[in-house]
């Protein structure tokens, strides 16, 4: 007898005095585990954003305009050939400065099957508005699909920052941007986040050792699950610490995907046979 006729039939002798009928369905889906693979379709929260597991970031090392992926060139054929495989979230932000690689590969494939999210540094609402007509023509294209406040530290940006909402909310209404949200760099922002209506997507620092994060993991976790019951989409980053678990990739992963916490997060490999691994190593995890 297979495990799955063992339990059905023990659950079944026990009675629906002893076992509801969820404690039942626990124990049928013991010996039928999800694999994960980072092509997976997932659905961002309640934006009915529908995108793959793994995004492909653009920003390692990513300030002033630059990063590792546009230093050493070859961005826009890495963003095609991870689309080829099934990658459909492209992670960029004004700051990294690879709006034009984004917009020329996305150019040339099916628009409406790319899941584009970049971010705003600017804090001026008059210069964000200005900046979102930038960065539609920079990634050729009509429309953002998420667009996020930039490494926000503040504990009171959700006041401090209302201008800049204001203006993300008006574009979301005109169909400019589907989703808006933040992108967190202190517990105290995330917390904000957390209890702000306004944020559709949190793009949120999460790895088993706590590098480059708001917290420590589990402090982070907590937040993240107030964040999940609201419906709002969660996407992680600095999954590898920023470098720190670079000789541990599986673990960092592994704990990734073990959290249950997480709809997608980014990963910025740097060529295609960076590309390649993480996509095996998030179905061997």
């Amino acid at each position: 007898m297979n495990r799955r006729k063992f339990l059905s039939t023990a659950a079944a002798g026990l009675g629906a005095s002893c076992l509801t009928p969820r404690a039942i369905a626990d124990l049928l889906v013991i010996d039928t585990p999800h694999r994960a693979e980072a092509t997976d379709t997932v659905v961002l929260g309640k934006t009915g954003i529908r995108t793959s597991r793994l995004a492909m970031g653009t920003g390692t090392v990513g300030f002033g305009g630059s990063s590792n992926q546009t230093r050493t060139g070859g961005l826009t054929r890495l963003l095609r050939t991870g689309y080829d495989r099934g990658l459909t979230l492209f992670d960029t932000a004004d700051s990294y400065g690879s709006h034009p690689e984004v917009g020329e590969a996305i150019s040339k494939l099916p628009r409406d099957k790319v899941v584009l999210m970049t971010k705003c540094d600017e804090r001026d609402p008059k210069q964000a508005k200005a900046d979102i007509d930038r960065y539609r023509r920079e990634l050729k294209t009509d429309y953002i699909d998420i667009l996020l406040v930039h490494c926000v530290t503040e504990g009171d940006w959700t006041t401090r920052y209302r201008g800049v909402m204001d203006v993300f909310s008006e574009a979301k209404q005109k169909g400019i941007i589907k989703a808006h949200g933040v992108s967190c760099h202190s517990i105290e922002a995330l917390r904000a986040a957390a209890a702000s209506p306004w944020v559709d997507v949190d793009l949120v620092r999460l790895n088993p050792v706590g590098a480059h994060m708001d917290a420590d993991p589990q402090t982070v976790i907590s937040v993240i699950k107030q964040m999940r019951s609201q419906g709002k989409g969660i996407i992680g980053m600095k999954i590898l610490g920023q470098g720190a678990m670079r000789k541990r990739q599986d673990e960092a992963i592994r704990f990734a995907l073990g959290t249950g916490v997480l709809d997608a997060f980014t990963i910025g490999a740097e060529n295609d046979t960076e590309q390649s691994d993480l996509i095996k190593r998030v179905a061997a995890a």
